[in-house]
């Protein structure tokens, strides 16, 4: 009895070690890393962040969105036009960075209430055919409004700056190291994928989340419990487009330039593959494939002389973003028929306890 007792309180306790341990080493790797290592780690937190908001829409609602990108690019965009001085002679309003960063966040949850009452009353490939239009709106609008986005080249990102604290590269030696940008954005970057993770995490636990599940599994039996089932497909679009602006808006500091050939059908292509691989409806799920897909070009890419058939783009071999594809489309296949739940099963099965090590009188 006392064992079965203290299992729970001594599951939790190693949990909350295994969680501070993960959260030191992570505040720790700024020093050690060199900057591709610590920008690769920055793009990963941005896809996480973006993977968790369409996971809250797809995964949770069951409300297929192939205009993911656009919100990304309103996020990105919609900070530089708040944040630029003019001095590049693109428009911009000059104002402090942590203030166009949240302008921005609320200007792509501005973006998907219009298109809100649309998600409210589309469902399944007919939302997924609606939302795309958005993908081919957001490209002309970004290849021709050249005051705005700066046409094909894009424009510059202004820094962040943030409690006196400026996320540039000019240097700020910490214990001796001398940290730059992307060391500095680092640390805004776990705060703000932490702050999500946490905030999805609490929407899914509680009765928006119990509502969302039921939208998506039994929608008119949900309409008849009382739920109302156009209004919560139409809040969750809001809140999806707007963490996919705060995911643009970390994308846009550490690319230090926004691209409009970025953010197009591909990108929503990769989120799509982020949740499915990562497994859909969870949280964790959506940060597990979202590291997957964002990291594999990269990695691919670093060691790509090493690897057969990977090279460089006009050598003659596979170029390792082609490769990537190739590889997280071939892991979207074998998830879909072998590991249903994606890579947060599989994890849920390596934890679980085999029923031979119960004792006797355990609840199975």
């Amino acid at each position: 009895m006392s064992e079965t007792l203290t299992r729970p309180a001594v599951r939790v306790r190693t949990r909350v070690y295994g969680w501070s341990a993960a959260g030191l080493l992570l505040a720790a790797l700024p020093f050690y890393l060199d900057r591709f290592w610590l920008q690769a780690g920055l793009f990963a937190m941005a896809a996480a962040l973006g993977a968790v908001g369409i996971n809250l829409l797809t995964g949770a609602t069951g409300q297929l969105s192939m205009g993911h990108a656009f919100f990304l690019a309103v996020g990105a965009y919609g900070y530089c036009a708040f944040a630029g001085d003019g001095a590049d002679g693109l428009a911009g309003l000059g104002l402090p960075g942590w203030l166009a960063a949240v302008l921005a966040v609320a200007l792509a949850g501005l973006a998907g209430g219009v298109f809100s009452p649309i998600a409210g009353r589309l469902r399944g490939a007919y939302l997924g055919i609606a939302t795309l239009a958005l993908i081919f709106i957001g490209q002309h609008v970004l290849f021709n409004a050249h005051d705005v986005t700066g046409g094909y080249n894009g424009r510059a990102v202004p820094p962040l700056s943030l409690f006196g604290l400026t996320f540039d590269d000019t240097e700020l030696l910490v214990a001796q190291v001398p940290f730059g940008a992307v060391e500095k954005l680092w640390y805004l970057g776990l705060v703000l994928l932490a702050g999500g993770v946490l905030f999805a995490r609490g929407v899914l636990g509680g009765r928006p989340g119990r509502a969302m599940n039921a939208i998506r599994d039994h929608r008119i039996a949900a309409g008849v419990m009382g739920i109302p089932v156009a209004r919560y497909r139409a809040a969750v679009f809001v809140l999806s487009s707007m963490y996919a602006g705060l995911a643009g808006v970390l994308l846009a500091l550490v690319f230090q330039r926004t691209v409009p050939e970025y953010f197009g059908m591909a990108l929503s292509l990769e989120y799509l593959a982020m949740i499915v691989i990562g497994g859909l409806g969870s949280v964790a799920g959506a940060v597990a494939g979202g590291v997957f897909v964002s990291l594999l070009p990269q990695l691919l890419t670093r060691y790509s002389d090493a690897l057969p058939l990977v090279s460089a783009p006009g050598t003659g071999g596979i170029a390792p973003g082609e490769a990537a594809r190739y590889l997280y489309g071939a892991a979207v296949v074998a998830v879909v028929l072998f590991l249903p739940g994606g890579l947060v099963r599989l994890a849920a099965r390596a934890r679980k306890t085999p029923t031979s090590d119960r004792p006797s009188g355990e609840a199975r």
